[in-house]
């Protein structure tokens, strides 16, 4: 009886889990098929000119550790390292922030 009772509790555990993520199975296939849009690179390039006042083209390290960790929806520290593995310029230790977009961006064409 005991075993009966446990493997109702799991099936139900298992059908509470398969419905509160069936929202994002869009193609009824078991599978989480959350997608984005691409931001377009004019959005992408006006943000960063918020965030570089003097229009030098380029954000040091420090204004772009500070600015994602400590404003808005801060990011991990595991996110920031990604990032700043992708767009710090080793030799400048900063990033161009233009480069960084075109490497970005996604071309829908």
């Amino acid at each position: 009886m005991r075993d009966c009772t446990r493997t109702a509790i799991v099936a139900e555990f298992h059908k509470k889990i398969k419905d509160a993520f069936e929202v994002f199975d869009h193609e009824t296939n078991n599978t989480v098929d959350v997608r984005y849009r691409p931001i377009a690179e004019d959005v992408l390039l006006r943000a960063f000119e918020v965030l570089d006042p003097a229009k030098r083209g380029f954000l040091t390290k420090e204004e772009l550790v500070k600015y994602m960790t400590e404003e808005g929806e801060p990011f991990s520290q595991e996110e920031m390292e990604e990032m700043l593995s992708a767009a710090i310029d080793p030799e400048s230790n900063a990033i161009n922030y233009r480069d960084y977009i075109t490497m970005m961006v996604i071309d829908e064409n």
